[in-house]
């Protein structure tokens, strides 16, 4: 794991703190972001969320999906884990939280916005980070980039129809042109761009693809750092007047994390997926695809709303939560018993 994956929530931290500074001392900078709009997509935060997704779609391998029927159980835990059951019970934890539990302290307009957030999270399957958490735990490497490929691809026509469907239960009016996009914007043209440049890079060398994505990971790592204190500086008055909405938020978003992980392991037990393949499965489905999930939260419905805040309170929580499951897959995994000569 490398610098910026280790300390990932310090630096998330680092710059929620520089944009509740910078939104109370330059209100009047933020506005004018917020004003540079074409279709409900504000365009600064659009080049800062592709600077962060286009590495990643690069690396990528799309031939890999020829070898899907190898070992399909592995692959039918995940698909099934991240489009049936992870958005729906995202859904359920945020409406119980927000419109329940915590009622006497969230206004109605707020609860529906932090709802929002989380669902947008809860579909939106991490495509990244998995590769780091797959090596942490010794998954088959090759496996977890086949379940990456084709969790993609279900993305590019799943993501827009289950987002609308959820919104719509939670009874958070969206536009679906808006959704569809985002979809287009955030998902399908990074995609097609990625698998471009990798063709391209591929044909040169096989070193290549390694590193062209090594020089353009620091923009990534500025990428998201600008868009969190964008997001924050944004809604630093509300920060400022109301600091425990970050945890109540955190609250629903570590216990679906944690529920997600649990039915996942015990699915692999059930299908009796070998422990490197069981590993980085319950992982795939359990992070999120945290960088998509802003932007749209942004596109729908705005830089200073609640549905961007709660997802980027999902980025400050996911590093620690998911090392702490990495830290219990390896702690179970099965030990081999060497006799002795």
């Amino acid at each position: 794991m490398g610098l910026f994956e280790r300390y990932l929530t310090i630096w998330v931290a680092l710059g929620i703190a520089a944009g509740v500074g910078l939104g109370l001392v330059l209100p009047a900078l933020f506005q004018a972001v917020a004003g540079l709009e074409i279709a409900q997509v504000n365009l600064v935060v659009a080049v800062f969320i592709w600077v962060m997704i286009y590495p990643m779609m690069i690396q990528i391998d799309w031939a890999a999906i020829k070898d899907v029927g190898k070992k399909p159980q592995g692959l039918l835990l995940t698909l099934t884990v991240n489009w049936l059951i992870k958005p729906f019970t995202m859904a359920a934890l945020g409406v119980l939280f927000f419109k329940y539990l915590f009622a006497p302290w969230v206004d109605p307009q707020s609860a529906s916005e932090y709802i929002a957030g989380m669902i947008l999270l809860g579909i939106a399957p991490c495509t990244a980070m998995v590769f780091v958490w797959s090596q942490l735990v010794k998954g088959d490497a090759n496996y977890t980039l086949v379940q990456v490929s084709v969790n993609d691809l279900v993305m590019v026509v799943a993501f827009a129809p289950i987002a609308a469907f959820l919104l719509g239960v939670t009874n958070v009016t969206v536009p679906w042109e808006t959704l569809v996009l985002s979809t287009v914007l955030y998902v399908v043209l990074p995609l097609a761009a990625g698998m471009a440049t990798r063709h391209h890079l591929a044909r040169r060398s096989p070193q290549a693809v390694g590193a062209f994505v090594a020089q353009l990971k620091p923009w990534s790592i500025v990428g998201l750092i600008a868009t969190v204190v964008l997001l924050f500086g944004f809604q630093a008055g509300t920060i400022v007047e109301k600091p425990a909405v970050i945890g109540l938020i955190a609250i629903p978003l570590v216990l679906q994390t944690y529920g997600i992980f649990f039915i996942s392991w015990w699915g692999a037990k059930l299908l009796k997926l070998p422990h490197d393949v069981a590993g980085p499965a319950c992982l795939i489905g359990t992070s999120n695809f945290f960088e998509l999930a802003v932007a749209v939260a942004i596109s729908l419905f705005g830089l200073n709303s609640g549905a961007a805040l709660a997802t980027v309170v999902g980025v400050l929580v996911e590093v620690p939560v998911m090392l702490s499951l990495v830290a219990i897959v390896n702690a179970w995994r099965p030990h081999v018993h060497v006799p002795r000569a």
